[in-house]
């Protein structure tokens, strides 16, 4: 359910914003991958910021995706969702 909310992000440019461990993040969604130990994550750059950023599933709850639109700072490939 997750990857489906992320990919739909991810692939319309729609911002995200959820809880991670006690933090609200407003996320630019980029891609879905395994981290080196196996784990899913997804890679974003964080709203007010030029860092991107990992960010664990089992960690993510309350996922929205806003309506908001952003432009990628690095090129997002279709291949990698």
């Amino acid at each position: 359910m997750k990857t489906d909310i992320f990919n739909t992000a991810i692939s319309s440019r729609n911002r995200l914003r959820f809880l991670y461990g006690l933090n609200e993040i407003e996320l630019e969604p980029y891609y879905i991958a395994k981290n080196k130990t196996g784990k899913k994550v997804i890679f974003g750059r964080v709203n007010n910021s030029n860092e991107v950023k990992m960010f664990e599933y089992e960690r993510i709850f309350n996922i929205k995706v806003l309506n908001n639109k952003f432009s990628p700072i690095i090129p997002i490939l279709a291949s990698l969702n």
